[in-house]
């Protein structure tokens, strides 16, 4: 098979997890990296044996005529570089949020609905192992065949000192909307997901730490079209007891109409049919990369769709909602109302 030409623009902090990530996919090669700082590209190019640095797209694209792209770079630039993309008929992976509001995301999905290039977005949360393993269980029907509600409860505890997120990612204490917008939208994305369809939001979100600019709370109802509930709990202020808070990004209860699973934050699965004991389930797991090897395995869809002409799980079209949700959390909390869909 042909290997799939590809490049990355964006050498950030999250960068390293993509290209490592593309280093074991066969199929791929990536032969070039861009950053408007090039010295940041050269130390992830160098870092990871990639021959080619570029500080300007179009450059870059003209250059290496490339099958796709890697966007990886904040969610204000991904319009822009995607119109790019197209007139170059590059097809596109792209770091979530897929924009800024709904309105540039329209414009992404418009742009691309009128051309003949691919994109998806890379929404990695729902390629987590255990998401992957929750959504068989579901399939087979082991806690029924109707959910009654989806709890999360997310404790990271990275967001409390007074240089919060450290040096890992310190941009985060200048973003006016923050936990929600920067990891809450992967939630909203597994909850649909797991879930189906979600009818109406109701929010409340609160900043813990006065030394940054948005929220680092969360409390968010979501309703489902199939009379379902879910609850995201989410504070990047206080602390978990688990050891990697990083590893599952938080602890899952899904109670259905037979029972309930519990995903714990060591990534370990357990089931509770009605009536019966907790049980452990068995499946098995990396813990690589990033969170259970999920960048990983979202590019490996990605290319897989892409040499298969398959539809992909996070296509733009698709993705339009977690970013309609994402508007109408932050609404629901400025109204204090629950909000419909």
């Amino acid at each position: 098979m042909t290997q799939l030409k590809g490049v990355c623009i964006g050498a950030g902090y999250f960068s390293q997890f993509h290209v490592e990530a593309w280093q074991r996919l066969r199929e791929v090669e990536i032969v070039a990296v861009c950053d408007v700082h090039k010295a940041s590209a050269e130390k992830l190019a160098t870092a990871h044996g990639i021959r080619k640095v570029y500080d300007d797209v179009e450059q870059m694209f003209i250059a290496e005529q490339p099958d796709f792209v890697d966007i990886i770079t904040p969610p204000e630039t991904h319009l822009e570089l995607c119109r790019l993309a197209v007139v170059h008929n590059i097809h596109i992976i792209c770091q979530k949020p897929l924009a800024p509001n709904l309105k540039e995301a329209e414009e992404i999905a418009m742009l691309i609905e009128k051309s003949e290039v691919r994109m998806m977005v890379h929404e990695n949360f729902r390629f987590m192992p255990w998401y992957r393993e929750i959504k068989k269980l579901l399939n087979g029907d082991v806690v029924g065949n109707r959910i009654h509600a989806l709890h999360l409860r997310m404790r990271m505890g990275d967001g409390w000192q007074e240089d919060a997120y450290m040096n890992r990612q310190p941009y985060f204490r200048k973003m006016k909307q923050l936990l929600m917008y920067e990891t809450g939208v992967h939630f909203i994305d597994v909850f649909r997901y797991l879930g189906g369809e979600i009818t109406k939001v109701y929010a409340r979100l609160k900043r813990l730490n006065t030394n940054i600019k948005g929220e680092d709370f969360s409390w968010v109802q979501l309703d489902f079209a199939n009379g379902g509930l879910g609850f995201i709990d989410a504070n990047r202020y206080n602390e978990s007891t688990t050891t990697d808070a990083r590893l599952t990004f938080g602890a899952l209860l899904l109670e259905g109409n037979k029972g309930s699973i519990r995903l714990y934050e060591d990534g370990k699965i357990t089931i509770q049919v009605l009536g019966e004991k907790e049980q452990p389930h068995e499946y098995a797991f990396e813990n690589r990369n990033f969170a259970g090897d999920c960048v990983f395995h979202t590019q490996q869809h990605f290319v897989e769709c892409l040499v298969s002409n398959s539809p992909f799980e996070t296509a733009v079209a698709n993705y339009l909602k977690n970013i309609e949700v994402l508007e109408k959390v932050y609404k629901s909390d400025k109204s204090g109302l629950p909000i419909d869909l």
